[in-house]
């Protein structure tokens, strides 16, 4: 391995791990609690280090909201393909989805409720961001319905999921009835 091998190596390596430890950062305490003074504390480099990666929290929010986009991506990816039927996958769908959401509260922010300097719904948009999309319309465009463009439908599920989400966490909802809201929603808006 040449040196400049090595370092490009060490360099991706240490992008991990702010990146992971941003993440568990602000699992455990919150966002407000991601500060690259901390970053460096708990990695064990200096801040400049932390500065040659990323300008600044907003992009390393913006790191974290891609790892995560990929994770719930793979989430409702595996979950679709382990049921038959399109009502079932798209029920698999929303269990996967809202689960993901709940089990990673900071990742969720930083998809969908922090500056993490992204562009979505864009042609600039980073790939991870349009994959996640797709791996809800892989399921959702086929119970759009007749004469329904089958990625505005998913734009309306996912927002209904994304309400979901964030009323059950915000203690909006009543959580033993979370069962019956994602019945009501595949049953009232896919069209099997």
């Amino acid at each position: 391995m040449s040196v400049q091998e090595r370092k490009q190596r060490e360099r991706a390596e240490r992008e991990r791990l702010i990146v992971a430890t941003a993440r568990e950062l602000a699992e455990q305490q919150g966002w407000d609690a991601v500060t690259t003074r901390r970053l460096a504390e708990r990695i064990e480099y200096s801040q400049p280090v932390l500065y040659s990666h990323f300008r600044g929290k907003r992009e390393i929010i913006g790191a974290v909201a891609l790892e995560g986009a990929a994770e719930m991506a793979a989430a409702v990816r595996a979950a679709t393909s382990a049921v038959d039927g399109p009502r079932e996958r798209v029920a698999a769908l929303a269990r996967a989805y809202l689960d993901f959401a709940a089990r990673n509260p900071a990742v969720y922010d930083a998809l969908f409720q922090l500056d993490g300097g992204l562009a979505y719904a864009q042609e600039d948009t980073p790939e991870p961001l349009k994959d996640a999309f797709a791996a809800l319309l892989e399921s959702l465009g086929e119970v759009a319905g007749d004469g329904v463009h089958p990625g505005l439908f998913t734009e309306v599920f996912w927002a209904s999921l994304h309400g979901l989400a964030t009323l059950t966490r915000a203690r909006r909802l009543l959580p033993q009835d979370a069962a019956q809201r994602v019945e009501l929603l595949v049953d009232r808006l896919a069209v099997v």
